[in-house]
């Protein structure tokens, strides 16, 4: 999983989005082409400019990037088995419990406007460390809290408005690589993270207790010094070759998510789809294990193992589905990814058999991870270099949006088509 095959690098993602026409610009004369110029020869400037966009490699950072975006995904799922126990220590009805993931999803809606409006103003890095200080600041507050949902709740959600600082920070240092494989890389972390969480949080709470669960961001510090290199090295690059209108290297505050993006349909359409991709999504990650509980008879680690050991290959397996859309094209990749997170979502709803419904579990998540790799150079192909930030940061709360939508959907189903049971 190091590298994108060589062949995507001449087929970038963002070029899923519409295709310019021939008659919005004059046609230029042709030039030779000019001779390569040593790497040493070049200013720091233009090395950096260039260290993201050498076709056939990855930007600088991606990896680091990958890992701490897949640390700040564990909180996702990290409580989704422990949730019954501290449902008991709680005095309140499993159903009460799930608010300790719906406040994660509303933590990482509000955290991705207002960190990439203030904080990441000033670059990644500094994105990682207000991101960084959030998440030790709700991890503490969790584990000070008394036995009550309400401020585990509060704790949860500043905990995950850092992680939404650390996403949107590994989104902008594997975005400039404009064949798209260090973002597919990065959202294949972000998969990974939140399925590997239901293992990793439910051998956390045997081990620890119920409330080690949610504090999963926590392993995001661990990565702290391999991404803050990387991260500066974007900023420094973004100040020296993207600085916005007059003479602004960062947007404002107003600017940071360009709401009018949403009268764009090639950014409309993907972010819709997107949100449809993570509310089914993350309503299997609440209600599949559950589900596969209940039809087993397992205990939490071997439900963790069993439903993150499938999901994990789905997103793995999600790198064949961003190598091959290029050459699929823009209507029948969304296609594909919408049969198949309807057919996840109808497989975990209404079949009766275990392996059925880990396929489900499997199937949501590539089509989840590889909707994110794709979807995202689609939404902002065609975009000037000064307003991607933006509308990466836009895009990316489709995914926060379906996490708080996801427990929500699962109990629906509990209610009408006995989802869990």
């Amino acid at each position: 999983m190091s590298a994108f095959p060589a062949r995507l690098a001449a087929r970038p993602t963002a070029a899923l989005g519409p295709a310019p026409t021939a008659s919005r610009h004059p046609a230029a004369p042709h030039t030779p082409a000019a001779p390569r110029t040593p790497a040493a020869s070049l200013t720091p400037a233009a090395r950096h400019r260039g260290a993201t966009a050498v076709p056939g490699r990855r930007a600088p950072g991606a990896t680091a990037a990958a890992l701490l975006i897949a640390a700040a995904a564990s909180g996702i799922s990290g409580p989704s088995l422990a949730l019954p126990t501290a449902a008991h220590a709680l005095r309140v009805p499993t159903a009460s419990a799930a608010w300790l993931t719906t406040a994660y999803g509303l933590g990482l809606l509000a955290g991705t406007p207002l960190l990439s409006g203030t904080v990441g103003r000033r670059g990644p890095a500094a994105l990682v460390r207000a991101g960084a200080a959030l998440v030790a600041l709700g991890a503490a507050i969790v584990l000070a809290s008394p036995s009550a949902l309400l401020p585990l709740a509060a704790g949860r959600a500043v905990e995950a408005a850092g992680a939404a600082g650390l996403t949107v920070a590994a989104f902008r240092i594997a975005g400039r690589d404009r064949t798209g494989r260090s973002t597919g890389l990065v959202a294949i972390g972000n998969a990974a993270g939140g399925t590997l969480g239901l293992f990793v949080g439910a051998g956390a709470a045997q081990l620890l207790g119920w409330r080690a669960a949610l504090v999963m961001p926590l392993l995001a510090l661990v990565v702290l010094p391999a991404v803050l290199r990387p991260a500066g090295r974007a900023g420094r690059a973004a100040r020296a070759g993207e600085a916005g209108p007059a003479g602004s290297p960062w947007p404002r505050f107003r600017d940071a998510l360009p709401l009018g993006l949403l009268r764009r349909p090639g950014f409309r359409r993907p972010a819709l789809l997107m949100l449809a991709l993570a509310t089914v999504n993350f309503a299997l990650v609440y209600g599949a294990p559950r589900r596969v509980t209940a039809l087993t008879g397992w205990g939490p680690l071997s439900t963790g193992a069993a439903v993150a050991s499938v999901a994990l290959a789905g997103a793995l397996l999600s790198w064949q589905l961003v190598r091959l859309a290029p050459a699929l094209g823009t209507g029948r990749v969304r296609v594909l990814l919408a049969a198949g997170s309807t057919a996840a979502g109808a497989a975990a709803a209404f079949a009766p058999w275990p392996p059925v419904v880990l396929l489900g579990s499997a199937l949501s998540s590539l089509v989840t991870a590889g909707g994110q790799g794709v979807l995202t150079g689609s939404a902002i192909g065609g975009l000037a270099p000064e307003r991607q930030g933006g509308a990466i940061g836009l895009f990316n709360l489709a995914f926060p949006a379906g996490v708080a939508a996801g427990p929500v959907l699962a109990g629906f189903a509990d209610q009408t088509v006995q989802f869990l049971y």
